[in-house]
């Protein structure tokens, strides 16, 4: 398996922790958006897995503690999803701050559409 499948299976192996070590902002962990892209992490590979952890936190790698220490440009950082723009809007990350601003999608097949454009489209970018 190719070095970003590995970190994507050890995401997606450490997901129900991440649930738990995720921070929600302006959404509850119960909304459709939050479930969705639970199911999204769950469907894609473990390539793509790795590069949406690239896409929010810098890298494609998890601490060895998982989600709960993500470090940010200032210490521990959880990862966060903060309910951001309009539903034709793409996802946007900051790095800096393990955040992913996910707008409010009306479906589960425009919220995949969009973040697969957005993790697709950062390939070729360094890691910090």
């Amino acid at each position: 398996s190719s070095f970003y499948a590995e970190y994507g299976k050890q995401w997606y192996q450490r997901r129900v922790r991440g649930q738990a070590n995720t921070i929600y902002r302006h959404y509850k962990r119960t909304d459709k958006q939050i479930t969705w892209f639970w199911q999204f992490v769950k469907e894609i590979s473990d390539e793509q897995r790795s590069r949406m952890l690239q896409f929010v936190t810098g890298t494609c790698r998890l601490p060895i503690g998982g989600f709960r220490e993500l470090m940010g440009s200032n210490g521990p950082q959880k990862f966060c999803i903060e309910k951001v723009g309009k539903e034709n809007w793409l996802p946007r990350s900051h790095t800096c701050f393990n955040r992913l601003d996910l707008p409010p999608y009306r479906s589960y097949n425009v919220l995949k559409e969009k973040l697969l454009f957005a993790i697709e489209e950062t390939e070729g970018f360094g890691n910090e």
